[in-house]
């Protein structure tokens, strides 16, 4: 479980930290080119730049979790026999029980 929370918490810093080292460099002209640009096609290629970033830090991360073993993770046992009993469940006894908990509050 701590892996997967590492993994979260890096592909955020990214999202975080990607677009703003972006913008950061367009602003003041620390990546190369950026200096010939008039000031509103430096905020539409930034602003451009820093959105992909994001979707590539997203795509990242949906690729890490594709590729994370299946097997060692296992449903809690409780929640499985309340989902079971909940779908073995006749329409009408969902109903009743509904309203005895509405007459109940």
């Amino acid at each position: 479980m701590s892996s997967v929370i590492k993994k979260f918490f890096i592909a955020s810093m990214f999202m975080w930290a990607a677009p703003v080292a972006i913008l950061y460099g367009f602003n003041h002209n620390i990546l190369p080119g950026s200096t010939h640009l008039s000031s509103y096609s430096m905020t539409l290629l930034s602003g451009f730049l820093a959105v992909i970033s994001v979707n590539i830090v997203i795509a990242c991360y949906i690729c890490m979790a594709m590729k994370e073993p299946s097997d060692k993770h296992e449903p809690d046992p409780a929640f499985l026999a309340s989902a079971k009993a909940s779908l073995s469940q006749k329409p009408n006894e969902a109903e009743d029980s509904s309203q005895t908990r509405q007459k109940e509050e």
